[in-house]
């Protein structure tokens, strides 16, 4: 379609001015300072899906952040595209490492560097100007919905019952997400798999105040001390989870699957390089896109205790505290594993100190099978666009709704994202390509083409 490619170019510096200002709202969904911000950004989505050509176009109050929902129906006999996405992004911090305001887009060397440029406003406003083109050209194919919220970076807490509740309302025959990424626009891949996800938090409280670390140091239990030794206690040298019972539910992945992983091209030094370390770590017996893709890990997100500001103050803290996350595989449960995480954390507390375990969020793991008509419209718009059939792979990564949604919903997944691992999200100096927003437009348009033709 000549048109594709003509409406893009016709449109590409308006395109970017409407994502840019998308990006300039702070929409920092973990910090309550920025509650305005949110529905700032939920009226920006509302517009933005009335000029694409929406029929409606609707926010959702909910007990936490709005949801964006709108729909473009042209024949209710045809198919249906729900294409979900979040408006929400993740704190900027530390902000001193970012070369660039990260609310002011900058485009540098082919790339927008910003907070949410490709987690996840870039890559769902793609879907937008997708279905503007589309309406614009008298090329849509089929029927089109949006459901964009804004609490997907703090567990999506109150997308399950906005679901339940407005069941009726979804009903689509797919939906499409653009919040994952691709091995590369040169050896392009869909992704099939997300890790499930529990997210902790910890409180270890030793005296009731800061003490004067000279005049109690060494008779008094130190928080900070007792906290690093009981995250050190929950894996081994060999990058393995130590927590009792942690495993027993995990499918060990066949030797053909690993193998057909194995044919996606990866480079160890340069994967070494591109994050500055001289070697890499992880669970015994597995590569690294295997320790990634189909293995549970543990992670400490944040730790903090006591004096940590500039200069010097010598106190004994009262308290220390972590948030831990583990990345779970198939099978696993997320609140059997936060149930295993509480009992095993608190057994290994030693009794000069008192523990507090939170469960904040989490979710299960997901697997999109690949012969679904879903995933051959999404493979084929790839390889018309990219030339490349792509490959299809499982994802580190978790977004904890997309299970539920077909658990609710009844409706497959398809995870059609541009993103690249260089892209830094949730870090510093967060970017996307330019070249990957324009090209993955294009491809949604073949997808909607691709899709409602098998579906007919």
């Amino acid at each position: 379609m000549q048109e594709v490619k003509m409406y893009i170019e016709e449109n590409r510096d308006r395109f970017l001015q409407e994502l840019f200002g998308l990006i300039r709202i702070p929409s920092i969904s973990s910090e309550a300072e920025h509650k305005e911000d949110m529905i700032k950004a939920a009226e920006y989505w509302r517009k933005t899906l009335r000029e694409a050509g929406c029929d409606k176009a609707g926010i959702f109050p909910t007990e936490g952040n709005p949801i964006v929902y709108g729909e473009k129906i042209i024949d209710p006999a045809l198919a249906t595209i729900l294409v979900y996405g979040h408006y929400d992004v993740m704190p900027v911090d530390p902000v001193e490492q970012w070369e660039s305001s990260p609310f002011r887009p900058e485009v540098r060397n082919g790339k927008i560097f910003a907070r949410g440029a490709d987690d996840d406003k870039g890559q769902s406003f793609m879907h937008a100007k997708a279905v503007e083109l589309m309406v614009r050209t008298n090329t849509l194919p089929c029927n089109a919905k949006f459901m964009i919220e804004g609490e997907e970076e703090v567990g999506s807490v109150t997308m399950e019952a906005f679901c339940r509740e407005h069941k009726n309302m979804l009903k689509a025959d797919i939906i499409l997400v653009s919040d994952t990424s691709m091995i590369g626009l040169n050896c392009p891949s869909i992704t099939v798999g997300l890790r499930g996800l529990t997210y902790m938090q910890v409180e270890v409280t030793g005296p009731d105040h800061d003490l004067h670390s000279g005049i109690f140091g060494g008779a008094v239990a130190n928080p900070a001390n007792i906290l690093a030794k009981m995250i050190a206690s929950l894996t081994d040298d060999q990058g393995r989870i130590l927590i009792p019972g942690f495993y027993d539910d995990v499918v060990e992945i066949s030797r053909q699957e690993r193998d057909e992983m194995a044919k996606a091209p990866f480079s160890e030094p340069e994967y070494k390089n591109s994050i500055h370390v001289d070697a890499l770590f992880g669970e015994s017996g597995y590569t690294t896109k295997e320790r990634t893709g189909i293995r549970p890990t543990l992670d400490v997100n944040g730790i903090w205790s006591g004096y940590i500001a500039e200069g010097t103050k010598t106190v004994l803290p009262s308290k220390a505290y972590a948030k831990i996350s583990m990345r779970l595989v198939p099978n696993q449960n997320y609140s059997k594993i936060g149930e295993l995480f509480n009992k095993y954390f608190t057994s290994i507390a030693p009794e000069y100190v008192k523990v507090k375990v939170e469960t904040l969020h989490g979710g299960q793991a997901y697997v999109s099978p690949i012969d679904t008509v879903g995933y051959q419209a999404a493979s084929k718009a790839i390889e018309t666009v990219l030339g490349k059939k792509p490959i299809p792979v499982r994802s580190g990564g978790s977004i904890p709704i997309i299970p539920q949604f077909e658990e609710i919903l009844g409706i497959k997944s398809i995870l059609l994202g541009f993103g690249l691992e260089a892209d830094a999200c949730h870090s510093p100096n967060e970017n996307y390509s330019l070249e990957n927003f324009f090209r993955g437009i294009e491809t949604i348009t073949y997808f909607y083409q691709y899709f409602a033709e098998m579906m007919r």
